[in-house]
């Protein structure tokens, strides 16, 4: 089977788990959904999900989607002595959207071979409101007959499915992505900074970039919070430590020197440390602010974040 028929398991009702979810549900995937809070997963129903209560109600699934907070989550849910595949059995293909390390991928590969089920690693790029747009992007990897088996799902989720090769290698190319994200909002906080302090407002400045060749769907959609200092989060601070400290990891390993990572890393741990651990990674513009002396405030005006 290879198209939206097949019989289709989820793990995950966070934010994005919820969201992607939801554009399965909506293009009539047979979805049934487990979260370890229920109450959490309960909307998907009315879109026709069915919500389960164990994740051993999920075995009997063709595929099953992962989307954890972290790799020792994902551990737990898969193999660990209560997951997915305690028993032995479990859906034939699994498909892991959680950020983790490349080694804890390779571990989770080795165990569910061992279980006779195939893995893909599915990194996303975008929060649950880039998910509503229809605007995900997703990088995968792992063995390409289940990525064929796998396609037609995750073109119902997302905008951009890329299949990069064998193994874990969409776990580098996602590492590799966030790195390149961090240091982008560092950057771009910098100059914001910079044209405040010379008299330009943030939504004046920002919409110049945003109609300039510098501007991207990425400065776009975070404007609006850089503008109104809204730090409602839609990827965490302490999260985008996690992803540099995976990436610059990754660097050592490889033997890849990563200069300009390295100094946004200390900046973004700084971040963290002065409060802003669960806070939308934007945060990096107050802290950037105030190095400079400025303690910001909200513009109160509104901004198009180009996803409508």
């Amino acid at each position: 089977m290879s198209d939206l028929t097949q019989r289709v398991g989820w793990i995950g009702a966070g934010r994005m788990g919820m969201a992607m979810a939801t554009r399965l549900a909506k293009a009539g995937c047979d979805l049934a959904v487990y979260n370890r809070t229920r109450a959490k997963a309960e909307p998907l129903a009315q879109h026709g999900a069915r919500i389960v209560d164990r994740l051993a109600d999920l075995a009997d699934r063709d595929i099953v989607f992962a989307i954890v907070s972290t790799e020792d989550d994902l551990e737990a849910v898969l193999v660990g002595p209560e997951g997915l595949y305690a028993g032995g059995a479990g859906p034939r293909i699994a498909v892991d959207c959680t950020s983790i390390s490349l080694d804890a991928s390779a571990r989770l590969r080795a165990a569910l071979a061992a279980r006779g089920a195939q893995f893909l690693a599915a990194p996303v790029s975008g929060n649950a409101k880039v998910v509503k747009a229809g605007k995900l992007s997703i990088a995968v990897s792992g063995p390409e007959d289940a990525y064929q088996a796998v396609e037609p799902l995750l073109r119902a989720i997302g905008r951009s499915v890329t299949y990069v090769g064998a193994g874990d290698v969409a776990r580098l190319v996602k590492l590799a992505h966030n790195i390149f994200l961090g240091v982008v909002i560092q950057s771009l906080a910098e100059i914001t900074v910079l044209a405040q302090q010379g008299g330009v407002s943030r939504a004046a400045f920002l919409e110049f970039i945003n109609g300039s060749v510098l501007g991207s769907v990425f400065t776009r959609y975070k404007s609006p919070a850089l503008v109104n200092l809204d730090l409602t989060p839609t990827f965490t601070t302490a999260l985008l430590r996690k992803d540099f400290d995976l990436g610059l990891a990754a660097g050592r390993s490889l033997e890849v020197p990563l200069p300009l990572a390295a100094a946004a890393h200390q900046l973004v741990q700084a971040a963290v440390t002065r409060g802003h651990r669960d806070e939308d990674f934007a945060a990096l513009l107050i802290e950037q602010a105030r190095s400079a002396g400025i303690e910001l405030v909200p513009e109160d005006v509104k901004v198009d974040d180009g996803l409508a």
